[in-house]
């Protein structure tokens, strides 16, 4: 399927590794001109090489924090007038919530809820005046089930997503969509960080919690970070204007619930 991208612009955040890396390779492989922003310069360049080289398409990128208002403003002056915006900033570290002090909880704020509203704030007229424009925001599956573990994401994630809903109807008047995308367990660091604290916390070994993990699992796996980009791609394309306001949900089935 010719999902109508080739040409458009889009600033994907987080792209260096993981699965804003798979946003970005799934986009510049349907011909978009796209920028990649994390903070690591060398990893980050490395990662602008390997998409271009797979795809036949320029990438650029900015090393730059994008939790801060230095950093937005250098992403945007790199690429001022994206059509495709994907927010993406790394979760917030698990623990007590107990022993997290009120800075914790800005700083959790600033990367998972406020970041991505900013970004927003600066590109949604642009898309607007051309009528088009996609925003995917990577959330989390805690959205939709919290992980005990990791209270700072649930909180922020969910206050995004609250955002969201509202202006999400007042855009796709003007084929400007704003979706979430939310992520269960995915081969990235992020998760071995995870179960590397979970191991601590239990004291048991790293793989025993992911085999664990594994069996219970429904797909009796866990995510490829492909899947997801595709998932992004899809969503980014001139054929999913009717979607708004969603949060897809790719957890292999481990959330229970219908709805």
């Amino acid at each position: 399927m010719d999902l109508g991208l080739r040409g458009r612009r889009a600033l994907v955040c987080g792209a260096s590794k993981g699965l804003g890396r798979a946003c970005a390779a799934a986009l510049a492989a349907e011909g978009v001109l796209v920028t990649i922003v994390a903070r690591g310069e060398e990893e980050l360049r490395l990662a602008a090489h390997d998409i271009g080289c797979s795809s036949g398409m320029p990438v650029g990128y900015v090393a730059c924090d994008i939790t801060t208002e230095h950093g937005r403003s250098a992403a945007l002056a790199s690429l001022p007038h994206p059509d495709i915006l994907v927010t993406n900033a790394g979760g917030p570290p698990p623990g007590d919530f107990r022993d997290w002090s009120r800075d914790d909880w800005l700083a959790a704020l600033d990367a998972n809820m406020l970041a991505p509203i900013a970004l927003i704030r600066s590109t949604l007229d642009g898309m607007i005046n051309r009528r088009f424009g996609r925003v995917l925001n990577i959330t989390s599956a805690a959205v939709k089930a919290p992980i005990g573990e990791l209270g700072l994401s649930n909180g922020a994630r969910s206050g995004l997503t609250g955002f969201v809903a509202g202006l999400a109807r007042t855009a796709v008047r003007h084929n400007v969509t704003i979706n979430n995308l939310l992520p269960g367990y995915f081969e990235t660091d992020r998760l071995k960080a995870l179960f590397d604290a979970r191991a601590r916390q239990a004291d048991i070994a790293p793989e025993a919690g992911r085999e664990d993990e594994l069996a219970q699992a429904p797909a009796r796996r866990f995510g490829q970070p492909t899947e997801f980009g595709a998932a992004c791609a899809f969503l980014a394309s001139a054929h999913a204007g009717y979607i708004t306001g969603q949060n897809l949900l790719m957890d292999g089935g481990a959330y229970p619930g219908t709805f």
